[in-house]
């Protein structure tokens, strides 16, 4: 239902570099009946100036600006006063590691960019456009921790002729892991994930004892750089899946975007282009099927942050099979929704805020 009152529309704030593309943005936004784009900027200089005179609901960001970028410019801004912010990102390398950076300094989700007027999925990116910017406006602002401040400020990359691979005293070093896991912990998350992700995986302790499998709904392209991440942050060995690779202790595995995550009864993970369930591939409830049958009561079941219900069948087979849920709880929540649809199905053993999680994790393994 369209909102009828001109004042009640989402007020957003367009910042691009390109005329081009705010052009292209206003307009996709200003299609909706619910969304009113009530300015433009040019960079985060002039994003900083506009959001004080402006005060939108929503900001969109672009990644890659002159003058100040969008990640910059974010975290300014969120010093300053925390705003509701969803990025938009190019599908390179760069824009990708740069937009999982965002994300984990408060930005609430983020779009690929359009590629023009002309694209033949204009449409579907004008949807997404528009839906994220109405979840976002719903969301609660999520201000990162000072854990996940301190890892956005390690270095990406380090230059060859400087760099030295950690050795086996050092304390960065990480044996990588080789032991099939016995038990396995499956994390599903989706809007306001990668910032819960990097609250709860870093803190998970080296020897864990058992495999950790995340599935965030996210495009391809951007959960290797998330992997990348929290790697980085972490004690554990964290990669992007690929097919072929084991369950093993102390390993967490990031289902990657575009492809559905099932588990063989080897433990072995294989990737498929099934189509989306729950309107998403990767889908939570696709990998816990295949792999609660697996683990039974030696799962353990994690459901935070996300739009929708996608993992309450999932948890509900934990369940039946011996296995133990945790569910995020509302306050911490950027979007509770899927969290919500477990907790009202009474299928969540613990209700956990998001710094709590990792506690309850390694309680339910013992």
């Amino acid at each position: 239902m369209s909102l009828s009152n001109q004042d009640r529309k989402i007020r957003v704030l367009v910042v691009d570099d390109s005329a081009f593309m705010r052009t292209i943005i206003k307009n996709l936004l200003n299609k909706d009946p619910d969304i009113e784009v009530v300015g433009v900027a040019v960079d985060g200089y002039d994003a900083l100036e506009k959001v004080k005179e402006l005060q939108p609901d929503v900001v969109t960001l672009d990644v890659q600006m002159p003058r100040m970028d969008g990640l910059t410019f974010l975290k300014k801004q969120m010093e300053i006063k925390p705003i509701r912010v969803v990025m938009v990102s190019s599908m390179t390398s760069e824009g990708a590691a740069i937009t999982i950076d965002a994300l984990s300094s408060g930005a609430i989700d983020f779009v690929e960019k359009p590629s023009g007027p002309l694209s033949l999925d204009m449409q579907k990116v004008a949807d997404e456009m528009c839906r994220k910017v109405k979840a976002a406006h719903k969301a609660r602002i999520h201000l990162p921790s000072r854990l996940t401040r301190e890892t956005a400020e390690r270095p990406r990359y380090q230059k060859p002729e400087t760099y030295e691979a950690p050795k086996k005293e050092d304390e960065g070093f990480k044996e990588l892991p080789t032991k099939t896991a016995n038990k396995l912990v499956i994390i599903g998350s989706s809007t306001g994930g990668p910032s819960a992700l990097m609250e709860v995986i870093p803190r998970l302790p080296k020897d864990l004892g058992a495999g950790v499998v995340v599935v965030q709904h996210m495009p391809r392209g951007f959960t290797k750089s998330l992997a990348e991440r929290l790697n980085r942050a972490s004690a554990l060995y964290v990669k992007e899946a690929e097919t072929g690779d084991v369950i093993l202790e102390n390993q967490v595995l990031i289902a990657p975007g575009g492809f559905h995550l099932v588990l063989s009864g080897n433990k072995e993970v294989k990737l498929n282009t099934e189509p989306p369930v729950h309107g998403v591939r990767p889908a939570i409830d696709v990998f816990i099927e295949s792999a609660a049958k697996v683990f039974k009561e030696h799962t353990v079941g994690v459901i935070l942050t996300g739009m929708g219900f996608d993992g309450a069948k999932g948890m509900k087979l934990i369940k039946e099979l011996g296995g133990k849920t945790i569910a995020q709880d509302e306050k911490t929540s950027v979007i509770y929704g899927m969290p919500r649809a477990v907790v009202d199905m009474g299928l969540a053993d613990r209700v956990a805020p998001l710094d709590s999680v990792s506690t309850f994790i390694e309680e339910l393994l013992r």
